[in-house]
């Protein structure tokens, strides 16, 4: 059993990731990725902290944002080189739209009565890549709301008066940056229970797995899928010639009802989709 979606403290996530490697053991995972949002800062602990598990195989990700008609998508990179250039200059200009972004709720938040200060999403773990998840931690502990849930509802989520919608780049360029660093692409949680899913599966595939933008893999295990959504990405999958993976989305205490592995207790992502997703790497 393999996990190729998991968040650490250097982005979203509650774990250090020089914790993880430890949990994945633990789980009875083979490989885990550490895939946080717009940043490799931890890297370099993961894959330390993953030396005394030999029989676990730690690997080097991120998780990327990009739009296309107006919907935004997630872009998962596994087997990266997190120094190549050319990708740490795409995460610059990432990680700075999300300090812009950050800016301007803060402004939203005053405006409301909610002041939130820089130092305050700094003590909430927002280093270099701050999201609407340390605002609502700090929201809780500051102004007294019960959960983070709560915040998201009132305050953060689309369309609520706090929120402030990212500015992206399309999938090309997102997806160029992963290459560029030798690594696979993977469309992550594709599907989310609307209408007309499986028109917007094909469409992106049948518009973006082609050479020479080439997206590499797609998730169809993922902890919010179930057996029909599984069943779904991985025919149009095999239509359009890309690779499947899987992942639980782990952030730790911030998603308390997934674990790394296991997601909300069913996902099995299998051992046999690595070796075709590394088939896919790039030099």
């Amino acid at each position: 059993m393999i996990d190729l979606h998991v968040h650490s403290t250097a982005s979203d996530g509650s774990t250090p990731p020089g914790e993880l490697p430890a949990m994945a053991a633990e789980a009875g995972l083979t490989a885990v990725a550490l895939t946080d949002h717009d940043t490799v800062s931890g890297v370099a602990e993961f894959l330390e902290a993953g030396r005394a598990f030999p029989d676990l195989e730690t690997i080097a990700g991120v998780e990327l944002s990009c739009q296309y008609c107006s919907r935004e998508m997630h872009i998962v990179g596994l087997f990266l080189d997190p120094e190549n250039e050319e990708f740490q200059d795409y995460l610059n200009r990432q990680r700075e739209e999300r300090r812009e972004r950050a800016e301007r709720i803060r402004t939203r938040l005053t405006s409301l009565g909610y002041p939130v200060s820089w130092e305050d999403l700094r003590l909430a773990g927002a280093v270099d890549s701050p999201g609407r998840p340390h605002f609502a931690k700090v929201l809780v502990e500051k102004y007294g709301f019960p959960d983070m849930q709560s915040v998201f509802q009132k305050l953060l989520k689309r369309g609520a008066a706090a929120y402030v919608p990212r500015q992206l780049p399309p999938p090309p360029e997102t997806i160029r940056a992963i290459h560029a660093a030798g690594g696979v692409a993977v469309w992550a949680h594709p599907v989310y229970r609307e209408k007309n899913e499986r028109a917007w599966v094909r469409r992106i595939l049948r518009k973006f797995a082609p050479e020479p933008i080439g997206l590499d893999g797609i998730e169809a295990y993922y902890s919010l899928f179930g057996p029909g959504e599984t069943a779904l990405v991985t025919e149009i999958a095999g239509t359009y010639g890309v690779a499947l993976s899987g992942g639980s989305d782990f952030h730790g205490a911030n998603t308390p009802n997934l674990q790394i592995g296991c997601g909300a207790g069913k996902l099995h992502v299998p051992d046999a989709l690595l070796p075709l997703l590394k088939a896919r790497k790039r030099e």
